[in-house]
């Protein structure tokens, strides 16, 4: 199997797609749509197939995410517990200490993960001792043989080079929702903001991680505008989130129903038809899901999960449950790589 992390930082490579799945980047909101409305079994087999032509065996990568600055966030999300000005109980903590982070890594690397992701509730990064110890972070989990990804709000190109520098392998900044339902969701930034970062992150030459949210009240044809701007961009993120909203109390979005199984699974398969060779990640809301819907997202073609009894502020499924899961369906976790210097 070929498999994709950062620009061979850690070993794997990227699958290129075989001649009859073009790369496309040219996709319509009209043809997106047709997709993700087909006969569930229709687009789960077309999905499926996609999925098995380019990576060609029953895989998942691993990936631990952990909070590194939590709460306090001056944005308006109304789907974030870390928002300041939402009373979720969540409360405001300092970026925690480089060796307490690297700890984590060190743990979540012995137990399976091959990348980790540390995320600050920060508008945007402040140059200076807080972004620098940031960078050292970087540099600790690149030496302990992981991929390292950041989700620090928005940076400036200057910024995405210097973490570039440092080593990091992708940068997380999802999109939320298409741009149409966007207001509705934050008023702080705007969406042009988010496709500057991930602009300044892709022109550093850091791998993308781009997603977002289902189940915040957008129509199917806001889904599917959220996946045509992924899609079309000049080169597809190497990685998509797909996260259901986990409906938090004290947000705005409290009273929202919970996503059903088909509509992840919709969102997951579209996701893998529209950019063959990026890992779709299946993301917040796997607590809420049972095994078996759990299985027909990687069907559908999710190839990672995030494990580990939290993210960031919102639980997640028991390490051990997930094993288990796995280990049923004969699935395998993606190794690490071997050829990276390894700390012990």
């Amino acid at each position: 199997m070929t498999t994709f992390t950062g620009h061979g930082h850690t070993g794997h490579e990227r699958p290129t797609p075989p001649a009859e799945i073009p790369l496309r980047h040219d996709w319509s909101i009209a043809e997106v749509k047709a997709l993700y409305e087909l006969p569930l079994m229709d687009l789960v087999y077309r999905a499926q197939s996609v999925h098995r032509a380019v990576w060609k065996e029953n895989k998942v990568q691993l990936c631990s995410l952990l909070s590194i600055k939590t709460g306090g966030c001056p944005e308006d999300c109304a789907y974030c517990p870390q928002a300041a000005r939402h009373d979720t109980g969540v409360k405001a903590e300092k970026l925690m200490q480089v060796n307490e982070v690297l700890t984590s890594a060190k743990e979540a690397r012995d137990a399976g993960a091959t990348r980790f992701c540390m995320g600050a509730a920060w508008r945007e990064v402040k140059d200076g001792p807080q972004f620098d110890s940031v960078l050292e972070m970087v540099k600790g989990v690149k030496a302990l043989g992981m991929e390292a990804c950041c989700t620090l709000g928005m940076i400036s190109e200057t910024q995405a080079k210097r973490l570039k520098a440092a080593g990091l392998d992708a940068y997380n900044h999802n999109l939320d929702t298409g741009e149409s339902h966007y207001g509705d969701i934050i008023s702080t930034r705007t969406y042009q903001d988010r496709l500057r970062t991930l602009s300044f992150v892709r022109d550093a030459g850091i791998e993308v991680c781009s997603g977002g949210i289902i189940g915040m009240g957008e129509t199917v044809d806001q889904r599917c505008e959220m996946l045509v701007t992924l899609a079309n961009q000049v080169k597809h993120p190497e990685s998509v989130p797909v996260n259901a909203l986990v409906a938090v109390e004290g947000t705005p979005l409290e009273k929202q129903k919970r996503v059903e199984t088909t509509e992840m699974v919709r969102m997951i398969a579209t996701a893998r038809i529209l950019m063959p060779a990026s890992m779709v990640r299946l993301s917040a809301g796997r607590l809420q899901m049972s095994e078996e819907a759990q299985l027909l997202c990687m069907l559908a073609g999710a190839n990672s999960i995030f494990f580990g009894d939290r993210l960031l502020t919102t639980s997640n499924p028991e390490f051990a449950a997930d094993m288990a899961l796995l280990e049923k369906a004969g699935v395998k976790p993606l190794e690490p790589s071997t050829d990276t210097p390894v700390q012990q």
